[in-house]
């Protein structure tokens, strides 16, 4: 990792950005998501879940070769609007799981810190999100 971003601006990102939806629950892929969902329920007021699903370990390197359901999904998603929170997307792969497993959900919107998402504060090449030392 290159970078750093500081807090400030990254918090001026999270400010900016637009919802088009009206959500009805954050469901945080964990443990990236925790933070950058646990600042947008700041903002919206809307409880937030936890989807433990894991495939990197800490330095980033794959852990297995799909990503794994940690431990099982014990809240109601169906028919529920859902804003799918991610630190990075790099391939995709944990969030089309993550996405797969919330197929009951009525619509489900995707956000990231830094990747591909259908809300994204940046997609540039990697760099260290301010909460990690």
């Amino acid at each position: 990792m290159s970078e750093m971003k500081s807090f400030d601006d990254v918090m001026q990102r999270f400010r900016e950005v637009t919802f088009h939806e009206k959500f009805d629950l954050i469901v945080a892929i964990a443990n990236g998501g925790i933070i950058p969902a646990a600042i947008l329920n700041q903002r919206l007021n809307l409880r937030v879940e936890l989807l433990r699903i894991n495939l990197r370990d800490p330095a980033q390197k794959p852990r297995f070769e799909r990503p794994q359901l940690v431990s099982p999904i014990d809240f109601d998603i169906k028919g529920k609007t859902i804003l799918l929170v991610e630190d990075r997307i790099k391939t995709g792969a944990t969030v089309r799981f993550a996405i797969d497993l919330l197929h009951e959900a009525r619509e489900i919107k995707t956000f990231a810190v830094n990747g591909k998402a259908d809300y994204a504060l940046y997609d540039e090449d990697c760099f260290k999100f301010p909460w990690i030392q």
